[in-house]
């Protein structure tokens, strides 16, 4: 067992917890809007951000709740935000899409496909011309696979030597698109390397697989050698969004129950020997998610004049 296993654990568990509440609290109706549930991937947004500093950057998705606590985001800030109060990430004015956190390096969820990618790129850029020991991620789905800013960034991070990671989390759908029928290479890995970019494809069930593919990559980029991709073979637990029931028509529940065998918390548990620790680790993270929901509803919802606010990067920064 490594010194950090269980505090890895411990984060998977919150985010696990962290989004079964969120589902519940949507069906309830005290979060409005849309919600992408990240559950079954835990592992990938864990495993890719113990590599990282405080220092370094992340981009998001829609599904980018995982990745904000991964990258260490106050769950009260952030079910604030779902919640819609002015306590949250942003206010109460965002919503979970919207989500970020400059000063961990979350810079931001992101509800357009592949948008994330080249804010990453940039980051990384403007980390290199100043000198600084600061990397990129970029978080994203097999969705932005066929997305022309993906390949664009990759190049670049390639001609520039940026020190840049690209997380492709392929979770199988894009939506109800299959990976498959979505993207005609056979092998997602050949397609950077064709670039001259390293690319691994891993288990993204594994913590351990994903923490090493990235281990490896965060080194080239700190190294200056320039950008790398893996690909984290997952699966959502839960549909689309909130609209989309679990397995929907699109996927089979034979295939769903499948997946569910292959639940990267209890995996994980088991291969650090901790199995016997777990269930106290969801009672300590669903008591943590119970309080900041509690410390939500608490929370005063934005007031219309505050609609005009946070408009300007001026009053942003004032604030």
């Amino acid at each position: 067992m490594r010194n950090d296993d269980i505090a890895q654990l411990r984060r998977m568990c919150l985010i696990r917890e962290f989004e079964t509440r969120a589902v519940q609290l949507y069906a309830a109706g005290e979060i409005k809007g849309s919600l992408h549930s990240s559950a079954g991937q835990e592992a990938v947004a864990v495993g890719v951000c113990s590599q990282l500093t405080d220092a370094d950057y992340i981009t998001s998705t829609h599904r980018g709740h995982g990745h904000a606590i991964a990258k260490g985001a106050s769950i009260d800030r952030l079910m604030a935000e779902l919640m819609g109060r002015a306590t949250g990430y942003c206010r109460g004015k965002g919503g979970s899409m919207h989500v970020a956190d400059f000063g961990i390096g979350m810079l931001g969820a992101n509800g357009i496909v592949a948008a994330g990618i080249p804010m990453a790129v940039g980051a990384a850029y403007a980390s290199q011309i100043r000198g600084e020991d600061r990397i990129a991620v970029a978080f994203f789905g097999d969705g932005a696979l066929a997305e022309g800013v993906l390949w664009e960034s990759v190049n670049l991070a390639a001609l520039w030597k940026l020190p840049v990671v690209f997380v492709a989390e392929n979770n199988q759908y894009a939506v109800s698109l299959g990976v498959r029928d979505g993207f005609a290479a056979k092998r997602i890995a050949d397609v950077p390397e064709s670039f001259g970019v390293p690319s691994a494809a891993v288990d993204g069930m594994s913590l351990v697989e994903v923490r090493e593919a990235v281990e490896t990559a965060v080194r080239r980029a700190r190294e200056r050698q320039g950008p790398s991709f893996v690909e984290c073979l997952t699966y959502r637990f839960t549909g689309h969004s909130r609209g989309d029931p679990n397995h929907g028509p699109y996927r089979t529940k034979e295939e769903w129950a499948s997946w569910l065998e292959k639940d990267p918390i209890p995996r994980f548990a088991a291969e650090i020997g901790a199995a016997d620790q777990l269930d106290e680790l969801n009672e300590e993270a669903a008591a943590q998610v119970e309080a900041a929901t509690e410390r939500a509803r608490e929370a005063p919802f934005p007031t219309v004049e505050s609609a005009y606010e946070d408009v300007f990067p001026s009053e942003v920064a004032a604030t």
